[in-house]
């Protein structure tokens, strides 16, 4: 089946910590506005692609009775890092195929108000029977999401060398384009000296290589084409993608073969599989001008470069230097700021920052003549969108 399909509007709540506000409440405001930023009226709206917070995320039947739908298309997902593009690569398959006209991409999250069920004794994920995604081992204590990448960038640095000094770049770029984004939570400034200076969370991580806990709603409408023509804004084309890769060789913080979990040893350069997403949408990917990524701890932006092969294995930590990934550099890297420091709406608001650079709307944290962005993340999930 060939995917026709482009987003077309996009709205957000406010972002921030300890919001009144509940998900639904925060998912109602960014609805409003997308349908505002859209032209669409609501009873264009027939499907729902639901990433709400888990544990206590809305159920689809009720975001459609609050916001007054009448759907005939539902993929309900968790809010985790995993589902933000298998969510879009839904809608996109369903308005394609025709089971709906228009899928609203809905996430909201009120992590401030869950933050005593996400974390020590009442830790549901990381003591759930066989562990967590994130290389929780509850037999022996480890229930924090930070575990698994911070054994990941361990082995990595004793791989190849790479330094707590090189990691620094990324949270230093991303605070960088944070503090330019009037939407972002943190936007104090941020160098080396104040990054080493921070108190570690699972060593190497520090406190700054770790996600930013926040509330607040995205939601994305997506349409075909056609329908794309006569509505308010100029539609972002969804022009390739390939899905979230899985098996022992896989492990959600970690490139393929670097030894975590039941990977092996082996690390090949980049694979055929990885580039399919480029090569559907009929680029290479040189042609690239920005790269979003899933940013909860900042090792996961060395392997997303490295599992798309912007760099080969080892060289991200090096790669990242200079402000290469900085506005202005080589490959800009979640120009919003990204989990690290603009807000975890679940990766929601980088695709509405991706939105925004192709329109040529982002203002200060525009990339000049940006014309292809991808959505990548370490666990092989990418998307390629086109102005």
């Amino acid at each position: 089946m060939k995917v026709d399909a482009a987003i077309v509007g996009i709205g957000s709540s406010v972002f921030g910590r300890g919001l009144p506000q509940s998900q639904l409440a925060l998912a109602a405001v960014a609805f409003k506005e997308a349908l505002e930023d859209s032209g669409l009226s609501r009873d264009q709206v027939d499907g729902l692609a639901i990433n709400l917070g888990w544990p206590l995320g809305l159920d689809y039947d009720r975001v459609a009775e609050a916001f007054g739908l009448d759907v005939r298309y539902v993929n309900q997902t968790w809010l985790h890092g995993r589902f933000t593009g298998l969510s879009l690569q839904n809608a996109a398959l369903a308005v394609s195929a025709g089971l709906a006209d228009v899928v609203a991409c809905v996430a909201a999250v009120s992590f401030t108000r869950q933050r005593h069920m996400l974390a020590g004794p009442g830790d549901m994920e990381g003591t759930r029977e066989e562990g967590g995604s994130h290389g929780e081992s509850p037999p022996f204590g480890m229930t924090s999401p930070a575990g698994g990448s911070a054994m990941a960038m361990q082995r990595y640095m004793a791989l190849y060398g790479a330094t707590s000094e090189q990691l620094a770049a990324v949270p230093i770029a991303l605070r960088k384009h944070a503090r330019l984004n009037p939407r972002a939570v943190m936007t104090q400034p941020m160098d080396l000296k104040t990054y080493m200076a921070a108190r570690p969370i699972a060593e190497p991580l520090r406190l700054f290589d770790c996600s930013i806990i926040t509330d607040g709603a995205v939601v994305a409408f997506v349409t075909t084409s056609e329908r794309a023509r006569d509505l308010r804004q100029k539609p972002v084309r969804i022009a390739g993608m390939h899905g979230i890769c899985s098996g022992r060789e896989e492990f959600m913080n970690a490139p393929r073969g670097l030894g975590i979990n039941q990977q092996t040893t082996r690390r090949d350069p980049v694979r055929e599989t990885d580039l399919s997403a480029f090569r559907t949408a009929g680029i290479d990917r040189s042609d690239i001008d920005g790269l979003y990524t899933y940013d909860s701890f900042s090792p996961a932006v060395l392997f997303a470069l490295e599992r798309f092969g912007y760099c080969g294995p080892g060289e991200a930590a090096e790669f990242v230097q200079d402000g290469r990934i900085e506005l202005g550099g080589e490959l800009p890297v979640n120009t919003n700021g990204g989990l690290l420091s603009e807000a975890h709406i679940g990766g929601w608001n980088s695709i509405a920052e991706i939105v925004r650079q192709l329109r040529g709307t982002a203002g200060s944290t525009q990339i000049p003549d940006a014309r292809w962005l991808q959505w990548g993340t370490v666990r092989g999930d990418a998307v390629v969108f086109g102005a």
